[in-house]
Order: C-alpha cells, then sequence, then structure tokens
C-alpha cells in the first residue's frame, strides 16, 4: 500500500521596514505600547479620506524579488480583499490581486507563487468576557509572499521560513520578530498518496517556527487519521493551540471571489518602469551580498567548517562584522584570525551579554594584526576585544624583574619545575601574565623564567 505524502504551501506575512504605513503618514512603531496613538483618518477609514502608496514599501517588496530571482511586474494595481471583521475598520483590505508585484523566484529550493503588499490589521486583545481594539497596527506595510504547493516535510517549511526571516533581515526589509507578530506564517497542508493533491487545510497565524513545524506534523497526523478510518477531510481554515499542542477548527475556508475583489478607486495604477528609482538596474545595484551568496564564499575560503558558516551567515551582526574585517585584512592568515575572534570570543560575550557594544572592525582588525606578528598574545587580544582597548605591551627588559618576584612568591612550584615537572613552567607563565594584567608576552615570558630557573 503507497504511503501518505504531505504537500505543504506556505503564506508568509512580514511587515516591512518603513517610517510610516502603507497608505498614510502615521508612524510605523512595532514598540509603541499605547494604544491607538498612531492612527489617523486614513487608516481609521474616516469617510473623505484618501490613501497614498508609500514607494518604500514597494521598494521593498521589489528588492526581495530581485534577490529571489523572480519576475518584476511592470503594471501593477490594489484591490479591494472585502471582509468584514472588528480589526479592518474599513471593511475591506487593501491589497493585490489580479496584478502583484512579484511573481516566480526561489528560495532553497522552493517555488514562489507570488509576493504582493497589502495593510495589516489592527491588532484583537481578548480580555475575559470583551475584545479590546488597538489600530496602530492597522495600516502597517505587510508584504505576503506565497509558495507553490511544492514542500513535503514540516523541517522543510521551518527551515523555508527562516531563510526568509534571514533575507529579509539582511535587505532591510523587515526585522521580521515572530514574537512581536512581525512575521507570520499560514501552511496550506494535504496528504495523498498519488500526484493528485488531497483536500487542503489552512492552519492560520502561527508565530514561531516551532510552532509551523509541530502544526504541521499535526496536521500531517490528523488528515492520516481521518482518512484510514474511512472519513473526508473538510476544506477549513484552523488555528494552532500552543497550550495543546493540537489545531482546532475556525471557519469554513474561503475561495478567492468570497473576498469580491475588484480594483480601489482611490490608488493610482502604478507602471514601475516610469519611476526611476524603482527599475530593475538601480535596485540590483543597492543589493547587498544575500545569504546564499555568502554561504557559497565563505565555503570558497576553505577553512570555515560548515556549523561555523552557518553561524556567520545566521546573525547579521556578525556576518556585517566579519564582512567589514575582510575589507580591512591583507592575507587568507589574518582573515582566518578575525573569523575565530568573531565566532568564539565576540559571540561568547554576545551570548553572555546581548547588550554588549562590539568594538570598530577597524579597531579588531589591528588586534587581528598584532596577534599575527606577535606583538600580541592572546590573552593581550581577547582582553582588547572586550574592554576595546589595547593595553601597552610590557617592554622585555622589564620581564627580569617581574620573573624574579614570581620566582620568589612561588618556591615550592619552582622547586617542582626543578625536580622535572615541566608543568609548573605554565603555572608560572599564568602568574606572570596575571601579574603583569596581561601585558606581557607569553613566550618571552617562558624563555625569561627558562633562564631564571637554569
Amino acid at each position: 500500500m503507497a504511503e501518505y505524502r504531505p504537500t505543504i504551501g506556505l503564506e508568509i506575512h512580514a511587515e516591512l521596514n518603513t517610517r510610516t504605513k502603507m497608505f498614510c503618514a502615521c508612524l510605523n512603531d512595532a514598540d509603541e505600547k499605547r494604544p491607538n496613538v498612531n492612527v489617523c483618518p486614513v487608516c481609521m477609514a474616516h469617510p473623505g479620506s484618501l490613501p497614498v502608496i508609500n514607494k518604500e514599501a514597494v521598494r521593498h517588496v521589489l528588492r526581495m524579488g530581485l534577490a529571489l530571482g523572480s519576475k518584476l511586474a511592470d503594471y501593477t494595481e490594489f484591490d479591494r480583499k472585502s471582509y468584514f471583521y472588528p480589526d479592518i475598520p474599513k471593511g475591506y483590505q487593501l491589497s493585490q490581486f489580479a496584478f502583484p508585484l512579484v511573481s516566480g523566484g526561489s528560495l532553497r529550493n522552493v517555488q514562489i507563487t507570488r509576493i504582493h503588499l497589502e495593510e495589516d490589521t489592527a491588532r484583537s486583545q481578548h480580555e475575559g468576557d470583551h475584545s479590546l481594539i488597538d489600530y496602530n497596527r492597522a495600516g502597517v506595510p505587510l508584504m505576503e509572499l506565497v509558495t507553490e504547493p511544492v514542500i513535503h516535510t514540516a523541517e522543510d517549511a521551518g527551515n523555508f521560513a527562516r531563510e526568509l526571516q534571514l533575507l529579509l533581515r539582511y535587505l532591510g526589509a523587515g526585522e521580521a520578530n515572530m514574537e512581536k507578530g512581525e512575521m507570520r506564517v499560514e501552511a496550506n497542508i494535504s496528504v495523498s498518496r498519488d500526484d493528485t493533491l488531497g483536500t487542503k487545510v489552512e492552519v492560520k497565524n502561527l508565530n514561531s517556527f516551532r510552532s509551523v513545524e509541530r502544526a504541521i506534523a499535526y496536521e500531517v497526523a490528523r488528515h492520516i487519521e481521518v482518512l484510514e478510518k474511512g472519513g473526508t477531510l473538510v476544506q477549513e481554515t484552523r488555528g494552532w493551540n500552543e497550550n495543546t499542542q493540537s489545531t482546532f477548527s475556525q471557519r469554513k475556508k474561503e475561495s478567492s471571489h468570497d473576498y469580491r475583489y475588484f480594483p480601489d478607486p482611490d490608488l493610482p495604477k502604478l507602471r514601475l518602469s516610469e519611476i526611476s528609482e524603482l527599475s530593475a538596474e538601480t535596485l540590483r545595484a543597492s543589493l547587498p551580498e544575500i545569504p546564499s551568496e555568502k554561504r557559497e564564499r565563505l565555503t570558497a575560503l576553505g577553512f570555515l567548517q560548515s556549523q561555523d558558516i552557518e553561524q556567520l551567515v545566521g546573525d547579521a551582526k556578525l556576518a556585517a562584522l566579519f564582512g567589514e574585517m575582510e575589507k580591512e585584512l591583507d592575507s587568507p592568515e589574518m582573515i582566518k584570525i578575525a573569523a575565530n575572534f568573531i565566532l568564539n570570543d565576540i559571540a561568547g560575550q554576545l551570548k553572555k551579554d546581548a547588550s554588549w557594544a562590539i568594538p570598530e572592525a577597524v579597531f579588531l582588525s589591528e588586534v587581528v594584526r598584532k596577534y599575527a606578528d606577535g606583538t600580541m598574545a592572546s590573552p593581550q587580544a581577547k582582553q582588547a576585544i572586550l574592554t576595546g582597548k589595547i593595553v601597552a605591551a610590557i617592554d622585555n627588559a622589564a620581564l627580569p624583574v617581574l620573573v624574579q618576584k614570581i620566582i620568589e612568591a612561588q618556591p615550592a612550584v619552582v622547586a617542582d619545575y626543578k625536580a622535572g615537572k615541566a608543568a609548573s613552567l605554565q603555572f608560572l607563565v599564568g602568574q606572570g601574565m596575571k601579574e603583569s594584567k596581561g601585558s606581557a608576552n607569553p613566550a618571552a615570558l617562558a624563555e625569561e623564567f627558562k633562564k631564571a630557573l637554569q
């Protein structure tokens, strides 16, 4: 008997990084805690108010399309998507239907259907037997990316969403923090024993990568169980309950005609070729090195392990720092040292203290040079990285006095060394480094101890 094969398509919404909302001048501020302060007649749908398209939001989506190898539209327009929820004050959402900004392309070998722009909804807060609505988020620019139904495992779906989040951050299009609701995933799931698609169920508003993977795995198991028992699946929208780790039915799944799309009469049609700063050539020149390109280049360096590459690519802050230091340094050997400092000392300190201010790349590159030419020992280099200051090294002429002081303070260790315990020398060198606050050269110290203890 043929096994069931899951088929998954994703719809991912990501809030875009713009100063103002999609169709008005209200601030786009995800950190605003006071309710209903970033609102105006446009985003509150007061009669007679007219929307204006946010050019920066359009630019973000077009750059995303170029990074994904997609086709950019020339002609595009906005549509009214009608549905009646309290979080949509107009009774419709301004979105795109027939003419999206971007079509095609791929990410992690997953084909993309389209990317379009729309406005976000307000935020509902449920307290006891009543609900409150905060309209600060209403009208925030929202990118929606839709994949083809070509994903077949929960893990691949989660990894696609992670890679998209990373790309959004590299492009500066959005932070896509899922815990803040800046990126939300919806999964369309079906199972079948052949190449035909089964009955599709959509799981809405998944707000963590773990939830994406667990909700898909749960739905696949549920579908199979229903079919094995001879039951029939219903096309519907379901929610995910984090507490019970299960989905629940919300409503019958709508089709596109249920939304009664039609072109918005208040917004102009756009011919993007007539807007010079939105031309493909101009936008392509603005693109940074994207994650897939960075992986390929870092692999070609030849000295980084795959987990090191993923660490550098996956952290935009560390990736940017490494890129800056690559430009500063002159040799592969120095770049290798820089990578080691970033992956171990800098990443380790950030793990302890996320607010720690990383020293500038120019300073860190100077530390690498001094370490590489032997004028700065490892303890000094690590101290310089953590403090942002280079402590002047002790002149070798001052080492005999320091060594004699340590010898007099450690008679038992000196006796052990003279008795043939070679490890005692490392202890004495360690004491010398401690006494010099890391400013002595450990190799020179070792030689001075050997000379003094002959």
